[in-house]
């Protein structure tokens, strides 16, 4: 087994950016995937806007920005390009990132259910907008359709928060106190 401690700073830069890459191919793999115990009423958690939250709530509201933009491209190459998620992304990560620095919440799981909570309401409301812009469907339609959806995916996301964000978390908490005291 290899210590990370004994690793150059280079080489834990490297780690480092294997774990990033790992856990946004699992969040991308986990978003088709239905898995018992993952979904209420056929919805399922936003995996990628939790890895957002957890990206963006110890960076600056650049770094956010980018990791959000950058996974909601990625989310619109798997999916419809329309509506974006590039757009909702973007958004949470700078929202996420500014929280961090405005000091408006301590660093727990429960704060952290909540940010994913009301990201997740504000990322759906983004995409029913961009859905109404379109005018493929009534505006009735769009919001009943919406209001079925924002809670559950709320709730589940909120929920499954801290399986994405413990562990990345620990980690670069572990690298943080590795880089302090080299």
């Amino acid at each position: 087994m290899i210590n990370v401690s004994d690793l150059s700073p280079r080489l834990r830069s490297v780690a480092n950016w294997g774990v990033i890459i790992l856990s946004v191919l699992i969040c991308l793999l986990m978003l088709p995937t239905r898995l018992p115990g993952t979904e209420l009423f056929g919805i399922r958690p936003n995996w990628l806007l939790i890895w957002v939250v957890a990206w963006s709530v110890k960076r600056t509201v650049f770094q956010g920005a980018i990791a959000g933009l950058a996974l909601g491209l990625i989310w619109d190459g798997m999916t419809a390009s329309y509506p974006s998620h590039a757009l909702s992304l973007t958004l949470v990560g700078i929202l996420t990132a500014r929280l961090q620095k405005q000091r408006y919440i301590q660093e727990d799981f429960i704060s952290i259910a909540l940010i994913v909570f009301g990201m997740t309401i504000l990322a759906q409301t983004i995409t029913a907008l961009q859905y109404s812009f379109h005018g493929v469907r009534t505006l009735e339609e769009i919001w009943a359709n919406h209001q079925q959806i924002i809670f559950p995916s709320a709730l589940l996301s909120s929920l499954w928060a801290p399986v994405i964000y413990y562990p990345l978390n620990r980690w670069w908490q572990y690298l943080h106190r590795l880089e302090q005291s080299s």
